[in-house]
C-alpha cells in the first residue's frame, strides 16, 4: 500500500453508488479523508461512529487527523457534542 498524492480521484464504493473524490494533499497510508465536506464542530464519523468533533472546517478530500480533529475516543471525561 501507499500514500496517496494531491490531485488524485479516489473511487469509493457507498451504499451501491460510487462516490469519486479529489484528494487535495498528500495522504499517508493508512491515514483518513474526508469524503465530504465538515463543518467546524460537526461530529466526524468512520465507519458509522463517531471518532471526535471538527476543530476546524474540513474541505472534501482533505487529510482528517488531530491537526484539525478533536478525538472524543478513549477520554472518558467528554462526549462528544454535534
Amino acid at each position: 500500500m501507499q500514500d496517496i498524492e494531491p490531485h488524485t480521484e479516489v473511487e469509493l464504493p457507498i451504499a451501491g453508488d460510487r462516490l469519486t473524490i479529489r484528494i487535495r494533499e498528500r495522504i499517508k497510508f493508512g491515514h483518513k479523508f474526508a469524503i465530504r465536506d465538515i463543518k467546524k464542530g460537526a461530529l466526524i464519523m468512520k465507519y458509522g461512529e463517531s471518532i471526535g468533533i471538527a476543530t476546524r472546517d474540513i474541505r472534501s478530500g482533505q487529510h482528517v487527523h488531530v491537526h484539525n480533529l478533536e478525538s472524543a475516543r478513549g477520554r472518558g471525561d467528554k462526549e462528544p457534542t454535534g
